[in-house]
């Protein structure tokens, strides 16, 4: 069963609620019985996530005993670096498709800087973030599913300097015209980001897209 607003099975939903709900009560819990009722919780979960996906069991339980705390959505920042109207792309050697360079930010990250360190650590160039051109709920937009939810914050940046480099995340780096994009990692990068990007480029005066 699909929801047919935002295009998330049914089970998915129900395992992300009982997860988010789990490591809360992980994080509150007094005492072992609650602690014990609550990774139950999560054992459940992994045996859903076990049987609808690819993912086995013990490795999805190990992933969810390693978020500690009050749950909360997660963070993917990405740039857009535009050169001679081609856009900066990296192909990335998880799936060996291509996207805009960014990644997680971590505690203690500033949003902006996420873009900077992401952008010279897959890319090797130098950028300056001047403008976001979009946040967006990263869960329902494009590719695999993913159980953790997460947000997503596109900054427009300026090229500043450096020069291509590959890193340990990827393979590849160069810059692409709008109508000839390589085959995009949709969970990091997908059409409705590069439209957005576009209007941008067009309207200094366009407002920051918002979900």
């Amino acid at each position: 069963m699909i929801d047919s607003k935002n295009k998330m099975p049914k089970w998915l939903e129900w395992a992300r609620e009982i997860q988010q709900l789990s490591q809360t009560g992980l994080a509150f819990a007094t005492n072992e019985y609650e602690k014990k009722r609550y990774t139950r919780l999560l054992e459940l979960v992994s045996e859903i996530i076990e049987t609808y996906t690819d993912l086995d069991y013990e490795s999805t339980l190990k992933s969810l005993m390693n978020h500690p705390g009050y749950a909360t959505p997660k963070i993917d920042v990405r740039a857009a670096v535009i050169k001679d109207n081609k856009i900066l792309l990296v192909q990335e050697s998880s799936d060996k498709k291509w996207a805009m360079p960014g990644g997680w930010a971590d505690v203690g990250d500033i949003p902006s800087e996420v873009a900077i360190r992401e952008t010279y650590e897959e890319s090797g160039y130098k950028v300056e973030p001047v403008k976001v051109i979009g946040v967006y709920d990263a869960n329902r937009l494009g590719g695999h599913l993913e159980l953790f939810h997460a947000f997503k914050i596109i900054f427009l940046c300026d090229l500043i300097g450096g020069e291509a480099k590959i890193s340990d995340e990827t393979l590849d780096v160069g810059f692409f015209p709008f109508d000839n994009l390589p085959p995009l990692s949709l969970n990091r990068t997908n059409q409705k980001h590069i439209d957005e990007i576009i209007l941008h480029l067009k309207s200094e005066n366009r407002k920051t897209f918002f979900d």
